[in-house]
């Protein structure tokens, strides 16, 4: 066994001086990730993560498991558009996701497809938009990481490109307007038009005429004294007559609401009215039937209700007065309501309400009145799981249903004579063994420090027994997001599948700060509250050890994006919790996260260290600055992508330099202490190709799965060997 050793980082006497702070930055020069110091140091970070993992044993499996788990593919619910209709499917084999269209005539053909785009893969289709008649589609592109998003508009029926591509849209929503010549959409400003280092903010809603030049004859519509980290939706109702656009400013869940009836004064200068704004809460706005406005929000009302305006108001008073509003859907203590769809079609004797609700993290479907709201049914779902948004076309209704286990597969509901059946399964999904995943699946809950209850989801392999009178201590994979009002919900995850199959647990901590029961679990777990978080994630780990499910010698706890901030204060603050720490995509220095990625729009979430209080909250936590000479630190992977530019990687290069000095040259013998860094080039934040997905999987599993002693089989031959005892010292260890 090669004894691993940490490559030497330069520290520097880096001091700031913020408030009454002195803040020391010993790694500032990390910051520069094209510097030749920089780039030298990675490639040390590189060879050292090969000599760790390359040869763990049953990489080869988790590979081979991964490949078949994932090869079966998925296929997305349709969305009709004129006398066509449209769905994703990647099939076995394909790297990403292709879109379908099926014409008038019944044909069945591929009309977008990113590795025809890019053979490299390193191309994503970002968002795709019909027009109303199903002539016309926009459609948006990135590449290599880069989240600015091209536009392009296509013939549907031809396959010929019709316009862009157009620079600067970033995921931009799309309206069309009825006759599909023009759309509403959202675009940034240009570099020469702003402040410098603030290119990648000051978006905009534009009218965009097919075919016209947007730089010159885009029409700007809204938010042109908008501040400098808003983001817009938009959106036209089904008759062409109302615009809405919903405006949030930096990354929370609050907005604000206008409308324009643009019948009035047409649709390249709408007039907007205010609808519901300087107020702490978040709204969906949808036109429906007779010039109704339909409003979700979570204002007054945590886990969400349903509202109905008139519109007739709007021409009476030039306002809408909350006195006018009707509530539909009162609020339900105890579930979130997540999106609802119309049914309106011909052969229907009235118009139907469709909702979703989230009831701690497990979907329902219910049927309702439109008029009344009243309960009419409730439509079945397979199992504890997560229901996709319910798309509807006439008296048909289509949703997408997983769970941990189960792959998404497709369902139409007909209104008609209330029948639910399978649209669509995963066009790779076969009866045979090696599709056959499968475990148990129960919600514990824990106290908080401060005797808040926390849900915590546990994944178990079959035959444990879920009142622990059979249960023994497995390795376990703890896993946190809790930040920015998201949810994690139980969904189809081939990661989480080949762990549990090899012997181990995986569980989901229901911090707050994320959404899972409601508006103000998010806010408790926000700004001056997000140790809060912190303090939740700890009880989650204590009571996984305490109920047998695990011991803190067999615990790897995981986090990405805002989840690496929350395991990176974790193992910071109670380095005696875990084994060893998965950190990915993390925000680690939080005095200095808003000058890079999009980490000026999060001040909102956190807190912003220009504000002497508010930077006091960060210091509490601040993982990068909390790291201490001599303690024992678990051992700590460090994922990241090269081309990410919502979380810059400087914050794990950074935490990396601190982490390998505060251990020494030399980790421990057995791996505690050791941190790795993993940086992979040409992909950014988020969507990747299939084999990217796998070959970062097989790393953070193997690294899991070693530090934890889980064992993994050898091959396909020995998978019966799974979850099997403790490895010796030395089959924990990667040979070199």
């Amino acid at each position: 066994m090669t004894r691993l050793r940490h490559p030497a980082a330069r520290r520097q006497d880096v001091v700031d001086q913020l408030f009454d702070h002195r803040i020391a930055d010993p790694y500032r020069w990390l910051e520069r990730g094209d510097s030749a110091e920089t780039l030298e140091w990675l490639v040390a970070q590189d060879a050292l993560r090969h000599s760790a993992l390359d040869n763990v044993r049953g990489r080869e499996w988790l590979r081979g498991r991964m490949e078949e788990l994932l090869s079966l593919g998925v296929t997305g619910p349709p969305v009709w558009r004129g006398a066509r209709r449209f769905f994703m499917r990647r099939r076995p084999g394909q790297e990403h996701a292709v879109l379908h269209v099926v014409d008038p005539d019944g044909t069945e053909r591929v009309l977008l497809d990113p590795m025809a785009l890019d053979a490299t893969g390193r191309t994503t289709l970002d968002t795709w938009y019909p027009d109303r008649e199903g002539r016309r589609l926009v459609y948006q592109v990135s590449s290599g990481g880069d989240d600015g998003s091209l536009l392009y508009v296509l013939d549907i029926g031809s396959g010929a490109l019709l316009d862009g591509p157009i620079s600067r849209c970033r995921h931009s929503p799309i309206a069309w307007l009825p006759g599909g010549e023009c759309f509403y959409y959202v675009r940034r400003l240009p570099a020469d038009a702003v402040p410098p280092a603030e290119e990648r903010y000051h978006r905009r809603v534009n009218l965009h005429r097919v075919g016209t030049d947007a730089d010159t004859e885009d029409r700007l519509v809204f938010g042109h004294d908008g501040p400098k980290t808003a983001s817009y939706t938009v959106g036209v109702s089904a008759d062409g007559c109302w615009l809405t656009v919903a405006r949030a400013v930096g990354a929370v869940r609050r907005n604000d609401i206008w409308i324009a009836d643009i019948t009035k004064h047409g649709h390249e200068a709408p007039v907007f009215v205010p609808v519901r704004t300087g107020i702490d809460a978040h709204t969906n706005a949808v036109v429906g039937p007779q010039e109704t406005l339909y409003l979700h929000t979570d204002h007054d009302a945590p886990r969400g209700r349903l509202m109905a305006v008139d519109l007739e108001e709007l021409d009476a008073s030039g306002a809408l007065s909350p006195e006018t509003w009707k509530e539909l859907l009162p609020e339900d203590p105890q579930a979130r309501l997540d999106h609802f769809a119309l049914l309106d079609g011909p052969a229907l004797d009235r118009t139907l309400l469709l909702v979703v609700r989230s009831r701690h993290a497990v979907s329902e479907i219910t049927v309702h009145d439109l008029e009344t709201g009243t309960l009419l049914e409730t439509i079945p779902t397979p199992g504890l799981g997560t229901v996709g948004e319910i798309r509807g076309a006439g008296h048909e209704a289509w949703f997408t249903y997983t769970d941990p286990f189960t792959p998404v597969t497709v369902f139409r509901w007909d209104a008609t004579d209330r029948t639910t059946t399978v649209w669509a399964t995963p066009p790779g999904h076969r009866p045979e063994p090696a599709h056959r995943t499968g475990g148990t699946m129960r919600q514990i809950t824990c106290t908080s420090a401060d005797g808040t209850p926390v849900r915590i989801t546990v994944l178990a392999p079959h035959g444990e027994d879920t009142h622990g009178r059979t249960r023994q201590p497995r390795p376990t994979i703890l896993y946190g997001y809790g930040g920015f009002g998201l949810s994690y919900t139980p969904v189809y995850n081939p990661e989480v599948i080949a762990w549990v199959e090899a012997g181990g647990v995986y569980a989901v901590a229901h911090v707050r700060g994320g959404g899972e029961e409601g508006a103000d679990w998010h806010r408790s777990g926000t700004r001056a509250n997000k140790q809060k978080a912190v303090d939740d994630f700890r009880a989650a780990a204590e009571a996984l050890c305490q109920q047998g499910w695990t011991t803190p010698s067999e615990l790897v706890i995981s986090g990405e994006s805002n989840g690496g901030l929350l395991v990176g204060a974790a193992l910071t603050q109670f380095p005696d919790l875990c084994r060893a720490v998965v950190c990915a995509a993390p925000v680690l220095d939080m005095t200095r996260y808003e000058h890079s990625g999009l980490g000026a729009s999060w001040t909102t979430e956190y807190g912003s260290a220009t504000v002497p209080e508010e930077l006091a909250w960060l210091l509490g936590y601040s993982p990068y600055h909390h790291v201490d000479e001599g303690t024992d630190y678990p051992a700590v992977f460090l994922t990241v992508s090269e081309g990410d530019t919502v979380v810059d990687p400087l914050h794990a290069r950074k935490m990396c330099a601190a982490l390998q000095h505060a251990a020494g040259t030399s980790p421990a013998e057995d791996g505690r202490g050791l941190t790795l860094l993993r940086v992979e080039p040409g992909v950014g934040h988020g969507a990747r190709a299939m084999t990217r997905i796998v070959d970062l999987a097989v790393d953070q599993l193997s690294f899991a799965a070693w530090q934890s002693g889980l064992v993994l089989p050898e091959s396909r031959a020995s998978e019966s060997t799974a979850g099997g005892s403790r490895p010796s010292p030395v089959s924990r260890r990667p040979t070199a």
